[in-house]
């Protein structure tokens, strides 16, 4: 028996075309996602990212480019970290919203 899931969000792979570019501090990157939401992602990237530390990613996917910030909140080994989206423009969120939607009715 598995525990009800207990997400706030659906999560979705992405394409494999969708990109985030990314900036922690010094740290900068242009990495693949592994899942997306409206409320986070995953960021596939070898980079040493601290905990809570503070994100600006760019994501291109097909709707267009979505701007936000992100606060780190897990990290897995050198696979990637776990992103928590904190803040983003309106727009960005409607194009957000736009492309999670299609990808949860495919």
């Amino acid at each position: 028996m598995t525990a009800p899931e207990q997400r706030k969000y659906p999560r979705v792979t992405p394409p494999k075309s969708v990109v985030a570019a990314w900036q922690a501090g010094t740290q900068r990157g242009v990495s693949f996602l592994e899942s997306l939401s409206v409320g986070g992602l995953f960021v596939r990237t070898r980079e040493s990212l601290p905990l809570r530390c503070l994100m600006q990613i760019l994501l291109d996917l097909p709707v267009g480019q979505v701007r936000c910030r992100g606060i780190v909140r897990r990290i897995r080994g050198n696979h990637g970290v776990a992103v928590q989206i904190i803040a983003m423009d309106p727009t960005d969120r409607a194009r957000l919203f736009a492309q999670m939607t299609e990808l949860l009715l495919a």
